[in-house]
């Protein structure tokens, strides 16, 4: 399918010089935002040097929220680690269990039962949809809104997450899937409510659209802020609605066409200018293709077992080898790589995080710009510290 683009308003401040140099030597203030900050989403730290009110310099510092979580991934067995998966992105523990069990999958040639690929794909699109619009919602409220987009975001993703809750027993640290399948089976009432919740989600969608898409205040403080040139996205490995924001179509779920995306219509929305609009539209129009996977799935969810008889969860111990397994989770390409020494456990355990690679371009989107913008571009990244530090 053809990917979605919108053009926006054309406005002077699309061609603002992206460094400012300093007026003369001294005249820099260098301050550090955070760790502990309200709008750094976690103890998240910039050091920035300032000419006035223009960035000059800025650079990251994280590594506050460090867990070791690759370490301990190779002193435990392979399915003591899917709780930890849970961990990295707190708000999309359930993308996180997919692309762990994709990994081991492939490094065991583990085959995943139909009806377990149908539940992991409505899963993933929930959960995709919730993460979208509790980013737009916290941008919003770092804009200065008092809090009524969030608000709004959080309603649905109570919803949501009361699904989750109801399937997995848990309403974040979801621990559900397992090598070969998922944990447990979806009954006839849960997708009974999934479709019902689903059905209400486009109302909610034009609702956000109404209020926020020509907004004065988000055009202004949005467009023509925080630019990414897709040849620097490229070259730094920024992936997921940062990187479509730009211009580049790249979606795993067309790319790798893992699980059974194939079977389903989408397109991939992409932006033109690859500022703080662009994504922000992106994610907001990446919430209605969701909404179509998952009228689809729900719509054609087949019987029987959600686990392969032939799994092997306890004393599991796969050939040696290696693999990666990588998916489309919200916030980019996740991934995991696994060698094995044909023991039980992992003798590399490594992770390949979207919030920390597209994190590393956030000086070049912030030089230029205004201190009172460095908290908008930070927001329009979207990321989440227990990925980042790990």
């Amino acid at each position: 399918m053809s990917p979605v683009s919108f053009k926006l308003a054309e406005m002077e401040s699309w061609n603002r010089p992206p460094v400012v140099e300093p007026h003369g030597e001294g005249e820099l203030l260098e301050i550090a935002m955070g760790p502990h900050h309200p709008s750094t989403h976690g103890v998240f730290r910039m050091d920035l040097a300032l000419d006035g009110e223009r960035v000059v310099k800025l650079k990251p510092v994280f590594g506050y929220l460090h867990r070791n979580h690759e370490k301990l991934g190779e002193g435990h067995s392979y399915l003591a680690s899917m709780p930890f998966t849970d961990r990295l992105d707190y708000f999309c523990s359930l993308t996180n269990n997919w692309a762990y069990a994709l990994a081991v999958e492939k490094l065991a040639a583990q085959d995943v039962p139909e009806r377990a690929e149908y539940l992991r794909v409505i899963l993933a699109e929930l959960t995709r949809f919730q993460n979208h619009a509790s980013a737009i919602g916290f941008l919003l409220q770092e804009m200065g809104a008092s809090g009524t987009p969030l608000m709004y975001a959080f309603r649905e993703r109570e919803k949501i997450l009361d699904l989750f809750e109801a399937l997995t027993g848990a309403r974040m640290m979801c621990n559900y899937m397992r090598f070969g399948g998922c944990r447990v089976d979806a009954s006839e009432d849960w997708l009974k409510q999934t479709r019902k919740v689903v059905a209400g989600l486009p109302a909610f969608v034009d609702e956000f659209e109404a209020f926020l898409q020509t907004n004065e205040i988000v055009m202004a403080r949005c467009q023509g802020m925080g630019i990414l040139r897709p040849e620097l996205a490229v070259n730094a490995g920024v992936t997921g609605p940062m990187l479509r924001a730009t211009g580049v179509n790249y979606d795993l779920r067309k790319v790798d066409r893992y699980g059974i995306y194939d079977r389903f219509k989408f397109r991939v929305p992409l932006g033109e200018h690859g500022d703080i609009y662009d994504r922000y539209m992106v994610r907001m129009l990446e919430m209605r293709e969701s909404i179509g996977i998952l009228e689809q799935a729900l719509k054609d969810v087949p019987g029987g077992p959600v686990m392969d008889p032939k799994a092997k969860i306890r004393n599991f111990r796969p050939k040696v080898g290696e693999a990666y397994g990588r998916i489309e989770a919200p916030k980019g390409e996740l991934g995991f790589y696994l060698i094995s020494d044909g023991t039980g456990n992992p003798y590399r355990y490594r992770v390949r995080p979207p919030s920390l690679i597209n994190l590393t371009v956030l000086e070049d989107m912030c030089l230029g710009q205004n201190v009172a913008d460095v908290v908008l571009i930070f927001g329009s990244v979207d990321i989440v510290l227990g990925e980042v530090d790990r």
